[in-house]
């Protein structure tokens, strides 16, 4: 019996929504127009996930490929403004109405560039261990009860009782990778998704029972970031939201910054409900800090920056806003309203966070130490 999840009402869009920042660094590599007038595919066939039900597959060399970055409409480029235009008008409306995943009917939200013939059915079929997506209930019927897979692959880093995360790099794991990234658009808006997975590492959640590793959600971070990104792309499915895996996402990403020993943060500009989503998670993790002192350490904000993983200037923003920072004598100084914090201690909300025991993870720059030794 499938269990239907219909689409979020615009109000119930808020912390827990599916996206606290957009898909992809800013390196943004467009499709050319005259590629475009030819008519070819922008999507690797070869890359894609097929069913065996076509003779005919649709496909492009791999030039054609579009690469990461966030979408920017009306750039002011007249180089790009046919190419604009065309995108507004494909993406304001859902080409695939709804997908079975597991044991749930969920409703799409936006659209999402699924490769010909994929792109415009009522009911996308997705494999919920390998991400292979059908377009016909009898192969997809067909796929799971065949289907060697029972968890992501990549490497687990993370368990803790029924929840398992896994590591994945996108060179290694390419089309499982560019998969997710398709699912994930048809629950992120205004994100325009490309196929360079390659630069990013992928971390997947899951709950685990004895059928496997059923995937919650995911985010992505870039392997290499010039401005200390810890977050790319995060998304908790609508069948498992307001289960607190937003918050549980988050404070991973940050778990790994502080195993890394560089505070981390998601890339900017966050959307609306991104800033939602972390200014909660911020202000938790740091009330929850001071409410921990006795009010006699002198704790500067590097230092709060080096115990929270959170980089200083969001630490700043998010004191500003709870009326708790004084500039005096050329720096900033944390001011501690004492009867504001016991107040928000007594009515603190439990969330879900990551558990440090719980994870086992090596910094990539230490693994490649390692091995040069």
């Amino acid at each position: 019996t499938l269990k239907r999840i219909p689409p979020p009402n615009d109000d119930e869009l808020g912390a827990e929504g599916s996206a606290a920042d957009g898909d992809w660094s800013r390196r943004s590599t467009h499709r050319s127009l005259d590629s475009k007038r030819r008519g070819r595919s922008s999507i690797s066939a070869k890359d894609s996930s097929t069913d065996g039900d076509d003779d005919k597959k649709s496909g492009s060399n791999s030039d054609t490929l579009l690469r990461g970055g966030n979408w920017h409409g009306h750039s002011g480029n007249p180089d790009l403004a046919e190419l604009e235009a065309e995108h507004h008008e494909i993406t304001k409306v859902k080409n695939i109405s709804q997908i079975v995943m597991g044991r749930y009917l969920v409703e799409a939200w936006y659209y999402s560039p699924f490769p010909p013939p994929y792109h415009h059915v009522e009911t996308l079929y997705i494999c919920e261990f390998c991400l292979k997506y059908m377009r016909k209930p009898r192969y997809f019927a067909k796929h799971c009860a065949e289907c060697p897979h029972k968890t992501p692959p990549g490497d687990e880093i993370y368990r803790e009782g029924n929840v398992s995360v896994f590591e994945l790099d996108g060179k290694d794991h390419r089309v499982y990778c560019q998969n997710l990234c398709l699912l994930a658009k048809l629950f992120l808006d205004h994100k325009t998704l490309y196929y360079d997975v390659d630069p990013f590492h992928f971390y997947v959640i899951t709950e685990v029972d004895d059928e496997g590793a059923h995937i919650v959600g995911y985010f992505s971070k870039e392997k290499v970031s010039a401005e200390d990104y810890n977050l790319a792309c995060i998304l908790t499915f609508p069948q498992y939201q307001k289960c607190g895996y937003g918050k549980f996402i988050i404070s991973l990403s940050y778990e790994l910054s502080k195993r890394e020993g560089k505070p981390g943060s998601p890339e900017k500009p966050l959307s609306d409900l991104g800033k939602i989503s972390y200014r909660s998670y911020w202000t938790h993790v740091l009330l929850t800090l001071f409410g921990s002192q006795t009010g006699e350490e002198n704790v500067q904000i590097k230092d709060i920056s080096n115990m929270t993983g959170i980089k200083t200037e969001d630490i700043i923003s998010t004191l500003q806003s709870l009326n708790m920072i004084r500039f005096w004598k050329g720096q900033h100084v944390v001011f501690v309203m004492q009867d504001f914090l016991k107040k928000y201690m007594a009515q603190k909300k439990k969330i879900r966070l990551c558990d440090s025991k719980c994870l086992t993870w090596t910094p990539h720059a230490e693994r490649k130490k390692g091995g040069s030794d």
